[in-house]
């Protein structure tokens, strides 16, 4: 007998349909899985021989075939396992079933017959309701995952067993109830706030500006000085995430396995923190299946790297193309996966190896030659794609202890959201979303100055010998703090704060 159930596998983030096809003939005892299995679906016989068994079914007796199809592009996973396991049974027990045409089955099964959570659950759903299937059968954990997506009736289980009963009439699955991304994103609260931060005015106003014009930041200071806390504090003072950001990420973290089984949508956008031992695949994606690296993960988010001059220098190289493009191309031998990688850059540093040059309550014990290795580690043309660079002291006790109360994260959040709102209005219809995306063009036609304004940007420019690529970032850093201030045009206060966001390169690097 023949059966055909849908399944769903993965290529890179996005998914493709797989037609699940059993066939049960006579002759000597056997089970096979072809159409271009990897090494975790060929296992899958064996899972799915005792979850039928242990479920109180009869496996198939004869010469058992199940082929994938399309079978010229490899399937990688455990999320076939349901499908497999259904389609042999309704081989054998075709009169059972009532329809499989408008199902799609994703979930892996444990010996005991219980449905396990896969990764890429929700480019899989995406990917059904693409193809016209009604209905999506997983595992229970992986319901919220997919609870945002609309057209398509989402069916949690728990076991082999209340999937049969489901599909055979006996027991209908109750339907998981599809959620507004507004509703879930209405209950986001704000995990690190900016009102715990004291003193560091200038960090805070660099801070702001940062997420204000989605530009890239460095901070350098004694270590202590809240460059780490700082940091933390930016993803509650970016915009919130719309849907179509909320699911690109979302798609990112499910199908590298980073977002948490029973988790919905994301809501709070992504702040990754790799540790300055990370490699290079690590940080840019590769692996054997081409995985997205930590520079996608934080895609429509922040990439913090803390502690600058400990990464490796070619792994650092490598983030340049990204940063600039937002995109990565991962090839490898299995295949060749493109993740988006459009994200801010954050990094804090220390100002020489013992930490402590510049600082106006410690001295500094490093040689000259000491600090030149050090910051030598940190190149020309990344530096040039970093917009502001601030400088931070240790905050004293007596500081922390008197000062008011700090603006909390609400607060500057809404002067962000008021540039970002006159920067779509400025760009629309336009392929730039925030000031930091301007090219060459853009720069022409939105970043116009006074005449006093532009005086003083070539005066810093002849004096301080500033690259063009960094001229151009001076002028975007600009029109951002011209739009928090209201201004039409980059007026001489605009430029003057811009360039004071550059200072820390003119200091140490030359």
């Amino acid at each position: 007998m023949l059966a055909k159930t849908y399944a769903c596998g993965l290529n890179g983030v996005n998914g493709f349909l797989v037609e699940v096809e059993a066939f049960i003939s006579g002759g000597m005892v056997n089970f096979e899985v072809v159409g271009l299995p990897s090494a975790a679906v060929k296992e899958s016989r064996d899972r799915v021989r005792a979850a039928i068994a242990v479920s109180g079914y009869e496996f198939p007796f004869g010469r058992v075939t199940v082929n994938l199809a399309p079978a010229d592009i490899r399937k990688e996973g455990t999320a076939f396992d349901l499908a497999i396991a259904v389609s042999l049974l309704a081989a054998k027990y075709p009169e059972r079933f009532i329809s499989l045409s408008d199902t799609m089955l994703l979930g892996e099964l444990s010996l005991q017959g219980k449905l396990m959570p896969i990764r890429g659950a929700l480019g899989m759903a995406i990917t059904a309701r693409e193809n016209g299937v009604k209905n999506l059968i997983l595992p229970a954990q992986n319901a919220r995952e997919c609870e945002c997506v609309d057209g398509i009736c989402i069916f949690p289980a728990q076991t082999l067993t209340e999937v049969y009963n489901h599909l055979t009439g006996k027991e209908k699955l109750s339907e998981h109830p599809h959620r507004a991304y507004e509703q879930i994103l209405s209950e986001h609260t704000v995990a690190h706030d900016l009102k715990y931060v004291k003193g560091q005015a200038i960090a805070r106003k660099a801070l702001e500006v940062t997420a204000a014009g989605g530009h890239n930041l460095l901070m350098v200071g004694i270590p202590g000085s809240g460059k780490t806390m700082l940091a933390r504090c930016l993803p509650g003072i970016l915009p919130p995430l719309t849907y179509e950001e909320a699911l690109e990420t979302t798609l990112i973290h499910s199908t590298a396995g980073e977002l948490a089984f029973e988790q919905g949508l994301m809501t709070e956008r992504p702040f990754r923190s790799p540790h300055h031992n990370v490699s290079t695949p690590a940080m840019i994606g590769g692996g054997n299946r081409a995985r997205p690296g930590e520079v996608s993960l934080a895609n429509n988010g922040v990439l913090f790297l803390d502690e600058l001059p400990e990464f490796q220098r070619m792994t650092l190289e490598a983030l340049r193309q990204p940063l600039e493009d937002g995109f990565v191309t991962v090839t490898r031998m299995n295949g060749q996966n493109c993740y988006q990688s459009n994200c801010m850059l954050v990094a804090g540093m220390n100002p020489c190896p013992c930490g402590n040059l510049g600082s106006t309550k410690k001295k500094c014990t490093c040689s000259p030659n000491e600090i030149k290795r050090y910051l030598g580690r940190i190149s020309g043309p990344l530096l040039d794609r970093i917009d502001i660079q601030v400088e931070m002291d240790a905050v004293s006790i007596e500081e922390i202890e008197t000062s008011a109360e700090q603006e909390d994260s609400l607060t500057v959040r809404a002067r962000v959201l008021e540039a970002r709102r006159i920067q779509q209005e400025r760009y629309r219809d336009l392929p730039y979303y925030c000031n930091a995306q301007l090219d060459q063009k853009g720069l022409e036609r939105f970043c116009q100055m006074t005449a006093e304004a532009k005086q003083l940007l070539h005066q810093a420019a002849d004096r301080f010998h500033i690259s063009m690529r960094a001229y151009s970032r001076i002028r975007k850093v600009a029109r951002t703090i011209a739009d928090l201030a209201g201004h039409e045009m980059i007026e001489l206060a605009d430029v003057s704060q811009a360039i004071q966001f550059r200072n820390v390169d003119g200091r140490y690097w030359r």
